[in-house]
């Protein structure tokens, strides 16, 4: 894939891949092949069974190439929240010669910064997914997205860093390259999935954005165009077809035809009069069944669903941000999820759908996500992720080793506090409630 100009972007879910091969021309994006296949070896957004994954990509990525009239041979793939976390990064490196002189800044000090910040104990299951940088510091002046050709004897970096079980990041890579790809960029699935869905104020300003996928659930709160939190809940898409399929005896298959065309989220909005026919276990004659009764059912786990991300919103307040709730992914195309969502979260709601031919349904706002993130990485971005991509940090301390009952806490706790982040690595699981009350008293004052 020697031109430049062709990102390749794939989006593992659980319950399809999807490939799209895109044309990056006159800062515009244009979608030259895609392709979509029904995921497996996947459970809750996490790869349970290689094989069946590797197969399923090799067809989606197929499809893709025989749309786009090309071979491709590397993608950027997207890394779901599971047990992601956030932190603040920061590092600090001498650019001046020996005599305490200044110097110019290059590439390679950009790149020995970075080193410094990944500096660090993480825990020995965990990898650094991504950093974000927010800002450069040259001698005390502070406020620079690239300080490369500017002179100095200090140089600092602070950003953002996000960190992954190495596991999901092992397993994705593994199944991408044993499908004869290579992966060239891992990007942070919500940070992609924000570069399409939010509007530049919303990102701003903040606002929600959720994710009903097929496996799971996904919040992300983005404020300042920075990933502040996540929270993933392991209900998605799959949930209400398997009620369906108990509450009416019939198959999955028959569950899922049945969601996608006679479905509303919302019961109010469904008709009481209009029937179809429903294929009963069992039975030789099928059943009618009225469009409200069907809702009923649907709605009654959406419920569940929303109730549940309420509440850890309302726990941060994020409920508060301007922005709203911006809803996205498959069960999103349901009719009456929107009406359903605003008297759940009492807040604006809108439904994301991509604007692309032939991809205007809101599962592919997340594949469509990851070229967008790609093409509009600059070049200190791509210093940072060149770093990151197995190479030998200038020094690595020891790992320390954490117990077990600090490592739950880890993977649960984040305190998104008002500079936006907190490090609960050294916090013992017995001050949660003492947190949770500042936690709370922050954001309290932040959205005041």
């Amino acid at each position: 894939m020697g031109n430049s100009s062709i990102y390749v972007g794939i989006d593992i879910g659980t319950t399809s891949i999807k490939v799209i091969i895109a044309e990056y021309l006159k800062d515009q994006i244009n979608i030259i092949g895609y392709g979509n296949t029904r995921s497996a070896g996947l459970n809750r957004g996490v790869i349970v069974d290689i094989d069946q994954v590797v197969k399923a990509i090799k067809e989606a990525v197929k499809q893709a190439e025989e749309k786009a009239n090309i071979q491709i041979s590397e993608v950027s793939v997207g890394v779901p929240a599971n047990m992601l976390q956030i932190e603040r990064c920061k590092g600090m490196i001498a650019i001046g010669n020996e005599d305490g002189n200044s110097k110019e800044i290059s590439d390679l000090d950009v790149r020995r910064v970075t080193e410094a910040a990944l500096v660090q104990n993480l825990p020995p299951e965990r990898d650094v997914i991504d950093i974000v940088t927010d800002e450069f510091i040259v001698d005390g002046f502070d406020g620079i997205k690239d300080p490369r050709g500017m002179v100095g004897v200090r140089l600092e970096m602070q950003g953002v860093m996000y960190t992954g079980p190495k596991t999901i990041l092992h397993n994705t890579r593994k199944c991408i390259e044993r499908a004869g790809l290579k992966v060239k960029d891992m990007i942070v699935a919500p940070l992609a999935l924000s570069q399409v869905a939010l509007t530049d104020g919303e990102k701003d300003f903040g606002a929600i954005l959720i994710d009903l996928g097929g496996g799971q659930t996904t919040a992300a709160v983005i404020h300042d165009h920075q990933l502040k939190y996540t929270y993933v809940d392991q209900e998605g898409g799959d949930y209400v077809t398997r009620d369906i399929s108990i509450v009416l005896n019939t198959s999955i298959e028959n569950a899922e035809i049945l969601k996608r065309n006679y479905g509303y989220a919302d019961e109010t909005l469904a008709s009481s009069e209009d029937t179809f026919p429903v294929t009963v276990v069992g039975q030789q004659e099928p059943e009618m069944i009225t469009e409200e009764y069907l809702a009923q059912i649907i709605e009654a786990r959406l419920q569940q669903i929303f109730g549940k991300l309420k509440a850890d919103l309302d726990r941060i307040n994020a409920l508060q941000l301007p922005g709203g709730i911006v809803l996205t992914g498959g069960l999103a195309a349901l009719p009456g999820v929107k009406e359903l969502a605003q008297k759940v979260f009492g807040v604006n709601v809108k439904v994301f759908i991509p604007q692309e031919m032939n991809l205007r349904f809101p599962s592919f706002a997340q594949v469509i996500g990851i070229v967008e993130y790609v093409t509009q990485e600059n070049e200190i971005d791509q210093i940072i992720r060149r770093t990151l991509d197995g190479q030998e940090f200038i020094s690595k301390p020891k790992v320390n080793q954490i117990d077990e009952d600090e490592q739950q806490d880890v993977e649960t706790d984040f305190d998104p506090v008002a500079d936006g982040y907190d490090t609960p690595r050294d916090k013992k699981k017995e001050d949660k409630p003492k947190r949770m009350d500042r936690f709370k008293a922050i954001f309290d004052k932040f959205f005041d």
